[in-house]
């Protein structure tokens, strides 16, 4: 059982739905104009798709977002197998009052019932602090990359002529040529000028115990 699964798509694209790479936002500044006789901007207008969720794949994703997931994963596999520990010794005690209640004397039975209530209090409140506490340490780490990955994509749309990205993993889509999906071009092209390698935000700092 995954109590913990880290869903990138959920910490990693807070984007927005479309991409206006025409246009920026009131948060974010205008490009400077390009210098006098230096190379004009792609004319835009087209429209592509990217699949967000992709980022994420183990085997095809973004290799900066998967190095920092997986450290925030090992980070957080202790109390994930402890709270896995609780939850076997949960059903020990649930099975054993089941098979016992009709034999067993009535005292044991709600010893080991007020056991397991105890045992459950612990496990709920034990997976709530750490779930919270994997979502903020999430955000700590993917923040920068979240910021880092916009950008690059806005500036890859902007050398290709593209006016509009939609989010394919966010918008339900009838129908889209394979032509118009820039997921895996947009990938190969940030793991080749950003490799895991590099520094990565705040993959590599060390979390606190939550």
């Amino acid at each position: 059982m995954k109590l913990f699964r880290l869903i990138a798509a959920a910490c990693l694209v807070a984007a927005s739905l479309v991409i206006s790479a025409g246009a920026q936002t009131a948060a974010r500044p205008q490009p400077a104009p390009p210098a006098q006789g230096g190379a004009a901007p792609a004319s835009t207008g087209r429209i592509a798709i990217i699949d967000s969720s992709a980022f994420s794949d183990e085997k095809a994703g973004i290799a900066r977002v998967v190095s920092a997931m997986r450290t925030v994963d090992a980070q957080f596999q202790p109390i994930r197998t402890e709270v896995q520990g609780m939850q076997t010794r949960y059903q020990a005690l649930v099975d054993d009052i089941n098979k016992t209640s009709a034999v067993a004397d009535p005292k044991t039975i709600q010893t080991k019932t007020d056991q397991a209530d105890t045992l459950k209090r612990d496990m709920e409140r034990k997976t709530q602090d750490a779930q919270i506490a994997i979502k903020k340490r999430m955000d700590d780490v993917l923040g920068p990359l979240q910021e880092d990955v916009f950008n690059s994509l806005q500036a890859f749309a902007q050398q290709r002529g593209i006016s509009i990205i939609i989010d394919a993993s966010r918008v339900p889509l009838i129908y889209a040529a394979d032509s118009v999906d820039i997921t895996k071009d947009f990938i190969a092209e940030y793991n080749r000028t950003k490799p895991a390698t590099a520094s990565a935000g705040g993959a590599a700092r060390p979390a606190g115990r939550p």
